[in-house]
């Protein structure tokens, strides 16, 4: 039986590793977390905040970002959150389209697409 989503892994180009660690960690405050010795020497980075895990992997051929895929992040006080990206030069954009919850999407430095939202009770 599943109890939980352990982590969303996301594909990024080689290279991108710093631009992804400065995006997760200072722009959306999450951190960073040590990939087993094991897979460090693949590349990527993982990233974590309360029970959240976003793995980022190198995709050594064909590198497109996902448009329309996308992990969905549940926030605290979603309007201060999205002033937060948008100070920091990350795009915002709202959605009133999910009844009961307030959302915006962005997108991490190599295109992902980002779903972050907070219900409105």
């Amino acid at each position: 039986m599943i109890s939980t989503v352990d982590h969303v892994q996301l594909a990024a180009p080689p290279g991108s590793e710093e631009r992804l660690r400065t995006f997760y960690v200072d722009v959306l405050g999450m951190t960073e977390i040590p990939k087993p010795a094991a897979l460090a020497a693949r590349g990527g980075c993982w990233f974590g905040a309360g029970i959240a895990r976003l793995h980022l992997g190198i995709e050594t051929e064909g590198f497109r970002p996902v448009k329309k895929a996308h992990p969905g992040l549940r926030v605290t006080g979603i309007e201060a959150y999205a002033a937060r990206l948008r100070t920091r030069g990350a795009p915002v954009t709202w959605d009133d389209e999910l009844p009961g919850h307030r959302r915006f999407y962005s997108e991490d430095p190599v295109g992902n697409r980002l779903e972050f939202l907070e219900p409105d009770n």
